[in-house]
């Protein structure tokens, strides 16, 4: 297990150290650099428990890819999480909401964290609606599969994978949830609700639309066609969704873009970290309810962001759900595994 978190550790002394360094170069006390070092590491264990599940999806993925991707997906992956999603994604959002230039929402992060975190606030509307969206049509086309074998909750799971022969049916079910927020939302907020949630229902068909084409032979398709780079669109795609709600909550805790990304960054090590143990050891495979955990999480974690366009959810709910689906989901698998062995 060790080699598995090698860099992960490496990574969180590296990171608490800038975080400390931080603290002092903004605050100019040592009581600063400490708050700094203790919210960073806050950020990095929130991040961890909120991206277990996006572990086990990667590892469902990845399973599947070929060890030359697998090995892309650990180095190239983690330079776009955690510089491009923990990064650029949040000076993104300021640029095109505030209609600035990048080096200025950078120098608005340094300078001027509250009315960068502000700007970040009135975009949650439309974050939450793709990044709930993207992750609702990732769950319902586990479920509604006519080729899925195992079932975990048996009344759910049978109903709904006998309805996947009506096809666009977990597009019509995410649409018209989409549209009943937006009926929901007070003022203008509707409109870009419902204008959000259309996007991400069509990066979602896009990726995949893109993700067979790249991974086809032109002739045919190939036996183990989430192998190449469309898969790793695909896992990259799904990673943002999961670290939408991470990094909107983390200005919760600090308005500091830079220490934001460092907390959030150790996070996302770690969550690479567990998806590769996952797949060597074949964890998956021993504990068969697991990955039904990991899905029903992120069905979960896609009506809370709806939510929160109208209500705020406090993250540590968020957490506590998904962590507690993935727990039944575990302990429901060693139970079938001792009733096996006992037969």
């Amino acid at each position: 297990m060790a080699r598995y978190f090698f860099w992960p550790v490496a990574f969180t002394i590296l990171g608490l150290v800038l975080a400390f360094f931080l603290g002092f170069w903004s605050t100019g006390t040592w009581g600063g650099a400490l708050s700094f070092l203790l919210i960073g590491t806050v950020l990095a264990i929130l991040e961890i428990s909120l991206s277990f599940d996006n572990a086990i999806v990667n590892a469902n993925k990845l399973k599947d890819m070929t060890p030359e991707w697998q090995q892309r997906f650990l180095t190239w992956g983690i330079l776009i999480a955690v510089f491009g999603m923990r990064i650029v994604f949040p000076l993104a959002v300021v640029v095109i909401a505030a209609q600035v230039g990048p080096l200025e929402a950078i120098v608005m992060a340094a300078r001027h964290p509250q009315d960068y975190a502000r700007i970040m606030g009135d975009a949650h509307v439309s974050i939450a609606a793709f990044g709930g969206t993207f992750l609702m049509m990732v769950a319902l086309s586990y479920f509604i599969d006519e080729d899925k074998e195992i079932d975990w909750v048996c009344a759910v799971e049978s109903r709904l994978r006998s309805w996947a022969t009506i096809r666009g049916l977990e597009i019509v079910l995410v649409l018209g949830l989409a549209l009943a927020f937006a009926v929901s939302l007070p003022g203008g907020e509707g409109p870009e609700f419902l204008f959000a949630a259309v996007c991400g229902l069509l990066t979602f068909l896009l990726v995949e639309v893109l993700g067979h084409i790249l991974d086809s032979t032109g002739e045919a398709q190939k036996a183990a066609a989430s192998g190449g780079l469309g898969a790793f669109l695909y896992l990259e795609v799904l990673d943002a969704s999961f670290s939408f709600d991470g990094v909107i909550g983390a200005f919760a805790l600090t308005q500091n873009l830079f220490l934001i990304a460092i907390g959030l960054g150790i996070g996302a090590f770690y969550v690479r970290a567990m998806t590769i143990m996952l797949v060597r050891k074949k964890t998956l495979t021993q504990f068969r309810y697991l990955e039904h955990g990991a899905f029903y999480s992120i069905l979960a974690l896609s009506l809370i962001m709806f939510g929160n366009s109208i209500w705020h959810i406090h993250e540590m709910v968020t957490g506590l759900v998904g962590a507690g689906l993935i727990g039944l989901a575990l302990v429901s698998s060693l139970r079938h595994n001792r009733a096996a062995e006992g037969r």
